[in-house]
């Protein structure tokens, strides 16, 4: 099944107005990095085993960095049985190139020996 897709400044509006679910299908890592505040961190390797219970009811948007996760993973994310399923298009770095912020957890950068990374 393919996801429809929604902008970001679409999406900003059903957030403002407490009509979606939004979900980071990335790892943990990724997600503590940089996220979009208010996301549910729900990794694509866990997915199966995660119930949305009452969340169903709701219409859910599933994003990653840029998309490609999230539509190769359409049949799972829509196997879930949410009342409306879509994927932000271009993912978290859509949602950065449209001006709208993000939020990140302080844990983003891992260190090897001496040397810091992103």
């Amino acid at each position: 099944m393919k996801l429809k897709s929604i902008d970001a400044n679409a999406l900003k509006r059903r957030l403002d107005e407490g009509g979606a679910l939004l979900v980071d299908v990335r790892e943990a890592g990724e997600y503590a990095q940089e996220h979009i505040e208010g996301a549910r961190l729900v990794p694509l390797s866990r997915f199966d085993v995660e119930d949305f219970g009452p969340d169903r009811a709701k219409v859910a948007v599933f994003y990653c960095r840029s998309g490609a996760r999230t539509r190769f993973n359409a049949d799972l994310l829509t196997s879930k049985g949410f009342r409306e399923a879509y994927e932000l298009g271009g993912g978290i770095m859509g949602w950065k190139a449209a001006g709208l912020p993000t939020k990140s957890d302080g844990r983003g950068k891992r260190r090897l020996g001496w040397l810091f990374y992103k």
